[in-house]
């Protein structure tokens, strides 16, 4: 599955973005999703998942209230809504794909090109 993040940009502090992963392949709805993100200078590191259900969601505890992922497995699409942004989430953005929703949170096989947002105070 290839994956393909948009969506980033410029925001101010305690605004609002939503961000889209297009995925490629017909067996994207086995898939479970989720999102990363890496801030300058920082290790990469678990923002968001959800099953190839859409079920339970997952999300670190510092998104927590301000972030949610959906997805749509008739448009192989999954998005994170990122609200209440602080200038600390700033950050690349990736989406990653996996068939384990363990592994997804951890080490997804598959990772797409990141997209930049930026949280101004």
């Amino acid at each position: 599955v290839q994956l393909q993040a948009s969506g980033g940009g410029l925001v101010q502090a305690g605004g609002s973005l939503r961000l889209s992963c297009a995925a490629s392949g017909r067996t994207f709805s086995t898939y479970a999703m989720g999102w990363f993100r890496q801030a300058p200078g920082k290790e990469r590191e678990f923002v968001a998942a959800i099953p190839w259900s859409g079920g339970s969601t997952y999300y670190a505890d510092f998104v927590k209230g301000r972030f949610t992922i959906s997805r749509d497995n008739a448009k192989n699409a999954v998005y994170l809504h990122a609200s209440k942004l602080k200038p600390e989430d700033t950050a690349v953005y990736y989406c990653a794909a996996d068939l384990s929703i363990a592994a997804i949170t951890t080490s997804p096989d598959y990772w797409g090109l990141g997209t930049l947002v930026t949280v101004s105070s």
